[in-house]
């Protein structure tokens, strides 16, 4: 196993304190949004956003997160107030060729995992902020707090989008790209739904459950069909995480570790060393079973001083609480080696 980093794909402090705590290989998200660069799946432009961290001494080996607006292929079959169709076939079509051409420009730069989501209108959400250890600011979520018109549970409000339409989007979607990923020898790691509630914002999500997972690698076995296997999610989906962990085996490509305590409904985001699971464990597990993949520390409560480091910090994202991240992490993989 091998701890890299999600760095901004700007320059960031971030890039140079990775070198210093001996971390060179990064995962970055290249949406247009956050880098400044057009049509990412374009081999130049993805070229030049790599480049430009090679020049810091960093080397991109995953991308993660939605590359660029991919709502025309997960929103599929939605209408507007009016009830007009959203999207067309054609624009589909056009979304999933860019894909396509992502996965190429990945290969020829030697990028060989994209971590990827379905969540449907919304991408992961908190809805705040409470007091943690020591006055840390820590992320939660809170289905009490996501406002009534958005909430769709229970039948709140008819839903834009239902599971079966989803699973049909995903399916068009999967067994779409799989064949290019496959010949560029790219795995595709996916997240889970982060909350993994069965809708929100009016959409319903799919992938809350290893059922789910399970479903998902029947409509195209592969070993490109992978597993973003981000610790939190499946244990708010009440899971049992070494079982789990086991049941995936090799299908798992990435890993994202962090802890959270409470429940979908409301759950509240800790330091690494703080909650209940035993990450030694799940190390040891990752270890014994040949895992031999990319993990990296994930959200992390907010620490007196980030602010002024990182102004523009994203919750979850700010800096201290990743130095103090990846020293644990640090010293789990050590350990779990026999390098002490």
């Amino acid at each position: 196993m091998k701890l890299i980093e999600f760095v901004p794909p700007t320059p960031h402090p971030l890039w140079k304190l990775c070198l210093q705590m001996g971390i060179t290989e990064v995962v970055v998200k290249v949406n247009p949004a956050l880098t400044g660069i057009p049509d990412p799946w374009c081999l130049e432009s993805l070229a030049a956003i790599v480049e430009r961290l090679k020049e810091r001494g960093l080397s991109v080996v995953a991308l993660e997160g939605d590359p660029f607006d991919m709502s025309p292929i997960k929103e599929y079959g939605t209408t507007d107030e009016a009830g007009n169709v959203r999207f067309s076939s054609d624009s589909r079509r056009e979304t999933l060729n860019h894909y396509c051409e992502l996965l190429e420009s990945m290969s020829r730069l030697g990028i060989r995992l994209l971590c990827y989501n379905f969540m449907v209108g919304t991408g992961w959400t908190r809805t705040g902020v409470r007091e943690g250890r020591g006055g840390a600011k820590a992320t939660y979520f809170s289905l009490a707090d996501v406002p009534g018109k958005n909430r769709s549970q229970n039948g709140e409000i008819p839903l834009r989008l239902t599971a079966g339409q989803v699973w049909e989007n995903y399916e068009y979607f999967i067994r779409s790209v799989m064949p290019t990923a496959e010949r560029c020898g790219i795995r595709m790691g996916l997240h889970p739904d982060d909350p993994c509630l069965p809708t929100l914002g009016g959409y319903a999500r799919i992938f809350g459950s290893v059922e789910a997972y399970d479903r998902a690698y029947r409509l195209y076995p592969s070993a490109c069909n992978a597993v973003t296997f981000c610790q939190a999610n499946f244990k708010l989906m009440g899971v049992d995480l070494e079982e789990t962990v086991r049941h995936f085996g090799n299908r798992i490509a990435y890993i994202h570790v962090r802890d959270v305590e409470g429940t979908k409904e409301d759950f509240t985001e800790l330091f690494h060393d703080q909650g209940d699971t035993d990450q030694f464990a799940l190390m040891r597990l990752y270890r014994n079973l040949g895992l031999d993949v990319p993990l990296r520390g994930d959200h992390v409560p907010e620490m007196e001083g980030d602010r002024l480091l990182t102004p523009e910090g994203t919750a979850g994202y700010f800096t201290l609480g990743r130095l103090f991240a990846n020293g644990y992490l640090k010293a789990l993989l050590q350990e779990i080696e026999g390098k002490q």
